[in-house]
């Protein structure tokens, strides 16, 4: 049995919702699952898992800050273990960019943090204006029309493969 640690950056709580669905289907297999956000993982157990997995959501076509900042802080331990890593973002909503070597925001982070997890794994997210300030349900809204996404300013839909999400976790099991 595995001890997983299984590190979350979230904006709006999808890549939560999602890390916990992963959760399970890896508990359920028999692995040992520790679940954190991004800002409550130390450096002790970081080290002291087995194999790693890191979620992330994207905003304005950029993963948070202190994601970015945690995987070079800590690229040389999370090397050398099995690791995995994630996005969700609407992008992935399409056909021809939901997977790590056609979605733009995962090719991006990799390249820039020179970092190559065991697996990797695209996820479509939530579109839910209703939750939104003002400022972001307005700027989503342009950037879905831009892209010929929904614009209702009443959509509450979640874009996300429950299967693919499934499907990943127990890859990582596989790790």
């Amino acid at each position: 049995m595995a001890n997983i640690l299984f590190v979350y950056s979230t904006t709006d709580g999808h890549t939560l919702k999602i890390s916990q669905t992963m959760q399970t289907v890896m508990e359920q297999a028999g692995q040992q699952v520790q679940l954190l956000p991004l800002d409550q993982v130390n450096a002790e157990q970081l080290s002291q898992c087995d194999k790693l997995v890191i979620g992330a959501s994207i905003r304005y076509g950029k993963h948070q800050a202190s994601l970015v900042q945690f995987i070079a802080d800590n690229k040389a331990v999370i090397e050398s273990k099995p690791s995995a890593f994630f996005t969700v973002n609407l992008v992935a909503r399409k056909a021809e960019k939901c997977e790590p070597h056609t979605n733009p925001y995962i090719i991006k982070l990799l390249d820039q943090l020179a970092w190559q997890p065991s697996l990797q794994g695209v996820f479509a997210g939530k579109l839910n204006y209703q939750q939104y300030g003002f400022l972001d349900r307005n700027m989503i809204r342009f950037i879905m029309w831009v892209t010929k996404g929904p614009t209702d300013p009443t959509t509450n839909q979640e874009f996300t493969d429950w299967q693919k999400v499934d499907e990943f976790a127990h890859a990582v099991c596989q790790l």
